[in-house]
């Protein structure tokens, strides 16, 4: 019989990869978790009231859903106004 060498890799992820799953989803959501609050306080910082509110809305929604387009759609014509209005000036 012939004796299969593992990687190092593959060795660690046998003995710890079980029990560091939990750390790394806890941590991982942490990071994501984090760069929501600072994503949604720069919008805040940025439009006004109500485009902030929107676009906070079209943010938690496009996470609930699973969709990224339904954010993107409304930052997307937020750009294409703001283009418009600077054309115009």
């Amino acid at each position: 019989m012939r004796k299969r060498t593992r990687s190092i890799l593959e060795e660690l992820n046998s003995v710890y990869g079980k029990r560091d799953a939990d750390r790394f989803i806890d941590t991982t959501a942490n990071n994501i978790i984090e760069s929501s609050i600072n994503l949604l306080s720069r919008i805040h910082s940025t439009y006004d009231v109500e485009t902030a509110s929107e676009l906070e809305r079209r943010f938690l929604n496009s996470i609930k859903s699973g969709d990224p387009r339904k954010f993107r759609r409304t930052i997307t014509k937020i750009i294409e106004s703001k283009e418009r209005n600077e054309n115009n000036s």
